[in-house]
C-alpha cells in the first residue's frame, strides 16, 4: 500500500475530465502538488494509505473555477463609477483615475483583497491583465493561487511605463522572472486594438511567441468598436488582428461579442480562447456573445467575471449561471448549453482557453491538484436528486452558492479549510481597502468629474491625458 500526501474519501467526484468521468462515493489522492490518483472509493483505499485521510461527507470534489479573464486589482475601484457606457467608463473614469493612483502598493492590495473573495467563490486560477503585473504576480503567489498574469501595453502612458517601448522592457524582464513558476504564468497584454498601434500588436506578439507566453487582449467588445474598426482599416477587428500576425501567439481573446460565424471559424483555426464575460458585457450593455456558436464550431470557450469595477464582483458561480441562462433565452431552446457543458466552460475548457489545460481544469492524474468542496447541506441545495447521471453538474449550476465552497486546493496546499482563509488575513485587508477608499475618495471624485468633461475632446483625439 502507497504512503501519499493527503487522501479525500467520501464524495462525490466530478473529474471533468474528457469522458466526464464520475465517482460516487469516490476519493481521490494527494502526492505532493499532484493528483496521484482518483476512483471510487473502495478502489483508491485498497491501494493508497495517508497521515491525512479527510473524510468529505457526501459533499462535491471538482476541479477549481478558472476565471479566464479579470483585472483583480481594481477590486480597490468596485463602485467608483457605474450606469455609463463602456469608452465613457473606461476612457473617461478609469484610464485617468489609474494613470494618477494606481502603483505597487494599490496593485498588492488590491491583488491580496481579490485573491481572498476568488478563494472563498472557489476560484483557483484567473488571468489578469493590468499594470504592475510583477506585483499581481507576488501577491497572487503570496496568496497561493495560480495565475496567467498578463501585463497591459498601451499606445500611450500607463501607471507603470511612459511609453509602450518601457512597457515591452518591463514585460520581457517579468516574463523572464516568473516563468517555469510552479504558480504564476507570464503574459503579455497588449490592451486592445483601438488603444494599440499596428507596432505595439505585432511587437507584443513577438514577444509572446519568443518566450512562449499567451497574449491576452480585448477583441469585439462592442458594437462601436467593430464599426470603427472598420472605417479606420475597412475591416473588422479579427481579420484587422489576424493581419497584424496576432493570432501568431496563444491568443487569450477577451469578449468577442460582436463577431460573426467567419470570425468565430477564424478563431477556431486559430486556436484562440475566448473568455465570455456575461455580467460585465451585460452592465456596460455591451452586448451578448454567440457563446453556443462558437462551442458548436469548436472553440474553447471559458468563462471570466472582468475586473470589479464593470461586474462588481468575482463571483464564478453568478457568471457560470448567467452564461447557460442567456445562451437558453437568446436562442429559445431550453436544451442550449446544459449544465454539464458550461460547467466545463468553467474548469478543464477555461484551462484550456487559457492555454495552461496541461496542469489544471480537471481532476485526472499527473495534473496539480487545484480543487474544492461543495457543502450539498444548505437549504438551496436540498434535496439532492441523483436520478440523471447529470444531476449533480446540474446541481453545481443551477442551485449551488459561492458561499457553498468549503475548502479549496491548490498546487496540492490548502488555501482555504472549512470556510477559513489559510493564506491571507481577510478582516486586515478588508479594513486596509476601507482606508485606502476614504483617504481617495475626494482625490478620485476631483478626478473623474474632471476627465468626464473632457473625455470628448481630449480622448478622442489621440487617446493621451492634455492637461
Amino acid at each position: 500500500m502507497k504512503k501519499v500526501t493527503t487522501i479525500l474519501k467520501n464524495a462525490i467526484i466530478l473529474t471533468m475530465d474528457e469522458d466526464y468521468n464520475l465517482y460516487s462515493p469516490g476519493a481521490i489522492v494527494i502526492q505532493n502538488e499532484k493528483i496521484e490518483a482518483v476512483g471510487l472509493e473502495t478502489d483508491i483505499l485498497a491501494d493508497f494509505d495517508s497521515e491525512e485521510i479527510i473524510d468529505c461527507g457526501g459533499n462535491i470534489i471538482m476541479p477549481g473555477l478558472i476565471n479566464a479573464h479579470t483585472h483583480v486589482p481594481m477590486t480597490l475601484l468596485r463602485g467608483l463609477a457605474d450606469d455609463l457606457r463602456l469608452d465613457v467608463w473606461l476612457l473617461g473614469y478609469m484610464m485617468p483615475v489609474e494613470r494618477e493612483y494606481v502603483t505597487p502598493e494599490f496593485v498588492q492590495l488590491g491583488t491580496k483583497l481579490a485573491c481572498a473573495e476568488m478563494i472563498r467563490g472557489g476560484i483557483t486560477c484567473f488571468a489578469d491583465m493590468y499594470y504592475f503585473e510583477d506585483d499581481v504576480a507576488e501577491a497572487a503567489a503570496e496568496a497561493g493561487m495560480r495565475a496567467v498574469c498578463g501585463e497591459s501595453i498601451l499606445k500611450f502612458p500607463t501607471p507603470d511605463a511612459q511609453s509602450y517601448e518601457e512597457s515591452l522592457e518591463y514585460t520581457r524582464k517579468f516574463i523572464e522572472r516568473w516563468k517555469d513558476h510552479p504558480l504564476i504564468v507570464p503574459a503579455v497584454a497588449p490592451h486592445a486594438p483601438y488603444t494599440c498601434t499596428e507596432d505595439i500588436l505585432q511587437k507584443a506578439t513577438e514577444l509572446a511567441v519568443e518566450y512562449d507566453v499567451p497574449l491576452h487582449i480585448h477583441l469585439a467588445e462592442t458594437q462601436s468598436e467593430v464599426e470603427n474598426s472598420r472605417n479606420e482599416h475597412g475591416m473588422p477587428v479579427i481579420p484587422y488582428v489576424k493581419k497584424q500576425k496576432v493570432f501568431n501567439a496563444k491568443v487569450i481573446a477577451a469578449h468577442c461579442v460582436h463577431i460573426d460565424p467567419g470570425e468565430i471559424r477564424t478563431l477556431k483555426s486559430v486556436k484562440a480562447g475566448i473568455a465570455h464575460n456575461p455580467s460585465s458585457n451585460l452592465k456596460l450593455a455591451s452586448g451578448i456573445a454567440p457563446v453556443k456558436h462558437m462551442l458548436d464550431v469548436g472553440v474553447n470557450v471559458g468563462i471570466g467575471t472582468d475586473g470589479t469595477a464593470s461586474n462588481n464582483d468575482l463571483d464564478m458561480f453568478e457568471e457560470i449561471r448567467l452564461t447557460t441562462f442567456l445562451q437558453k433565452g437568446t436562442s429559445g431552446d431550453p436544451t442550449a448549453l446544459p449544465a454539464k457543458q458550461t460547467l466545463n466552460m468553467a474548469t478543464r475548457m477555461g484551462a484550456k482557453a487559457i492555454h495552461i489545460d496541461d496542469i489544471t481544469g480537471s481532476l485526472e492524474i499527473g495534473k496539480r491538484a487545484d480543487l474544492i468542496l461543495i457543502s450539498l447541506k444548505p437549504t438551496h441545495n436540498s434535496p439532492s436528486f441523483r436520478h440523471h447521471p447529470d444531476a449533480a453538474y446540474s446541481q453545481v449550476v443551477y442551485a449551488a452558492k459561492a458561499t457553498d465552497v468549503s475548502d479549496v486546493m491548490i498546487n496540492g496546499k490548502w488555501v482555504m479549510r472549512d470556510h477559513q482563509l489559510k493564506t491571507l488575513d481577510e478582516n486586515q485587508l478588508i479594513d486596509e481597502a476601507q482606508t485606502y477608499a476614504k483617504k481617495n475618495r475626494c482625490i478620485f471624485t476631483k478626478t473623474r468629474i474632471f476627465y468626464s468633461f473632457k473625455i470628448d475632446c481630449d480622448w478622442r483625439c489621440d487617446g493621451r491625458r492634455k492637461l
